[in-house]
């Protein structure tokens, strides 16, 4: 059974939210991306890297459902965390500042936060969060303690989990019909809709593409090793939540999903060589920056499948940018080696 987007928007619509990104975001033409990578297919980036809380973000979009959910529950207090550098952490913070909420992210004490606070982890304190840097054991064993010490002392917590993911996924309904409006605006129709695929964006855009019957082929590039069919069931679990909060008789398969994780390289977090590449070439054919572990990533799958033909000349492809880019001032040396950047000293 498919929708028009009209009855979409009436679900969303039906949703509490609160007010925090800047919507819609923009659809940006590439053509000088484009041209670099083979000039057979036009590439559309849409600019979910400027949703404009702290640097922006696909976090934000997801956070107007999930801490309206929050409010409603009268919480004072977010918890959330995940690796140091967490784009979703940082966000987190920053939507508490403009809610008038506390902030506890509970983080994990990795490699790049023993390297001192930079990148996403500084603009965590800067915002104002309580960090907490899990050396070893269950992060979520450490958000719930906190939680009970936090109601110890009449705060009412809300950890971000659960529901917030679908309502997250619900979210990305909403970015697919923007998407659809801008193209429509330029006279396109997108063969493709590609974005980095950590389950709720990709569960969220692959939803509005089954409720609605298009013919876009979704592409989740993800940033982590598993088992592609986990994978796959993972944002079809999502989506499928998000279809109940939305109220939709549609439902995802996983089997008609697509997620590869063929671009990770060595593992999450990790930079690959083609991923660099990626950060290079949209940077200075577009001025756009992406992010060393989500973005990069997918982007450069992207570019493979162009320079294959797997993507096929005359598409259209709408990449979805989902932001990390204070990720790169933590990933500095890597930039630095893989560009062989030099500063040249004059006389003045």
């Amino acid at each position: 059974m498919t929708v028009s987007r009209d009855t979409l928007r009436a679900a969303l619509n039906r949703l509490p939210r609160v007010k925090l990104a800047d919507l819609p975001t923009p659809l940006h033409d590439c053509p000088r991306f484009s041209e670099a990578i083979g000039g057979k297919v036009r590439v559309l980036i849409k600019r979910d890297d400027m949703t404009g809380v702290a640097f922006g973000g696909n976090k934000t979009r997801k956070f107007d459902f999930a801490l309206a959910d929050a409010k409603a529950q009268g919480a004072t207090v977010l918890i959330t965390g995940a690796a140091s550098q967490s784009n979703h952490a940082r966000q987190a913070a920053a939507a508490a500042a403009r809610l008038g909420m506390k902030c506890v992210l509970v983080n994990r004490h990795d490699h790049r936060s023993q390297m001192g606070i930079q990148g996403n982890q500084l603009l965590d304190n800067i915002l104002g969060a309580d960090i907490h840097l899990v050396e070893s054991g269950d992060q979520n064993g450490v958000k719930e303690r906190v939680a009970a010490e936090l109601r110890k002392q009449g705060e009412v917590p809300y950890i971000i989990t659960g529901r917030a993911t679908a309502l997250g996924a619900a979210a990305y309904v909403g970015c697919a019909l923007e998407v659809l409006d801008q193209t429509d605006a330029l006279g396109e129709k997108p063969d493709f809709l590609c974005v980095a695929s950590a389950h709720g964006t990709h569960a969220g855009l692959a939803l509005a593409a089954r409720a609605l019957g298009l013919e876009t082929r979704v592409q989740g590039y993800s940033p982590s090793r598993g088992d592609e069919g986990r994978r796959k069931e993972g944002v079809a679990e999502v989506g499928n939540e998000a279809a109940e909060v939305l109220q939709l008789d549609v439902r995802l398969k996983a089997d008609e999903l697509e997620n590869t994780d063929a671009y990770v390289g060595e593992n999450y977090g990790i930079v690959t060589q083609a991923g660099l590449d990626a950060i290079q070439l949209l940077a200075r054919t577009e001025g756009i920056l992406l992010d060393p572990v989500y973005t990069s990533k997918a982007v450069s799958g992207v570019i493979d499948r162009v320079r294959s033909g797997e993507i096929p000349a005359g598409s259209t492809v709408v990449y979805v940018h989902t932001g990390g880019t204070p990720a790169l001032f933590a990933y500095a040396p890597e930039l630095i080696a893989h560009g062989d950047y030099r500063q040249k000293i004059v006389k003045g």
